[in-house]
């Protein structure tokens, strides 16, 4: 297995996204610029056929093929895994997060996604992507600017052989301008590291086809309408958090964009359970971001971290 798009072009050949296929291969090869790709390219190379395989999708990933395979040691050169879990041929990748559970609390409330177009911006390595396929998208385009988060996902698409789910070595301002070539658009845990929210939401909905529908995850916290914390220093030990609106907030900034029909469709604190540490990403995680003495509250004093989940249609 190594880093190839061939089957990705071939899936935008008589598409709206057919464009990409001469700006993208400069962009991707920036996106995957790194000193330890090589290596990476290596360990992906070392991956064994498991032969015929059975593949899961819709009620989680995982591949069980023919035989036993030494795999552990070569998926563990491609820590951290943060999102996930996977389940290779017996092998548990217990990844940072749960990310099953977020997409346990998402799907009930999306129009179904049975032949849609799909971004997934800030996807980490595809773990939605794949189960996006699993619910019977055409295609669904994941983008997250970390290389090793794109190796992760060539090594799951080793065993997984799927070409409706690919990730992409971009950030959103790297995607070429595809007005309207989406019909649902994912942002789920990126608008806080956005220095403007505001702009963020726009480009979400630039990418929309006329009634496509926004799924849009972040932190908030409480407040009134009007109200967003915007911590001076850092927020549960990250440098790059700029906004954390209350719900309500957040709904008027949808609204302000153009879109309709805003409804937040679940809240909740994350736990301990849910964002931890694990032999598949062994740095800190949540239990270190939090007051030791006072768990409702981050270890810089601000509210622990709360998640939303707001879906909207594009006119």
């Amino acid at each position: 297995m190594k880093i190839d798009y061939t089957g990705f072009f071939q899936c935008l050949e008589n598409t709206p996204l057919e464009a990409w296929r001469e700006s993208l291969p400069d962009r991707i090869a920036k996106g995957l610029d790194h000193g330890l790709l090589q290596g990476w390219e290596e360990s992906l190379s070392k991956l064994p056929d498991l032969g015929t395989s059975t593949v899961e999708l819709k009620s989680e990933v995982r591949v069980e093929g023919e035989g036993f395979q030494p795999l552990e040691n070569l998926l563990q050169q491609f820590h951290p895994w943060r999102k996930g879990p996977y389940f290779i041929n017996g092998i548990h990748i217990d990844t940072e997060w749960r990310s099953d559970w977020k997409w346990d609390r998402v799907l009930p409330h999306i129009q179904s996604l049975e032949d849609r177009t799909i971004l997934d911006v800030g996807c980490g390595n595809g773990y939605h992507c794949w189960r996006m396929a699993g619910e019977g998208a055409r295609l669904a385009v994941g983008i997250d600017p970390t290389p090793v988060s794109v190796c992760q996902f060539f090594a799951m698409k080793h065993f997984i052989r799927d070409t409706r789910a690919w990730v992409l070595p971009l950030g959103i301002e790297d995607v070429p301008d595809t007005t309207g070539a989406f019909d649902t658009v994912f942002s789920m845990g990126l608008l806080y590291h956005r220095k403007s929210p505001v702009d963020h939401i726009l480009d979400l909905k630039r990418f929309l086809r006329p009634s496509g529908e926004l799924v849009l995850e972040t932190l908030v916290t409480d407040g009134p309408e009007g109200y967003a914390l915007m911590p001076e220093g850092r927020y549960a030990k990250m440098r790059n958090v700029w906004f954390i609106p209350s719900v309500q907030t957040l709904e008027l900034w949808m609204r302000r964009c153009g879109l309709k029909d805003v409804r937040t469709v679940d809240v909740t604190t994350t736990s301990v359970e849910e964002q931890r540490s694990t032999d598949w990403m062994t740095y800190e995680s949540l239990a270190d971001y939090l007051d030791p003495a006072d768990p409702a509250k981050t270890i810089e004093g601000h509210p622990a971290p709360k998640r939303a989940v707001v879906i909207a249609a594009n006119p």
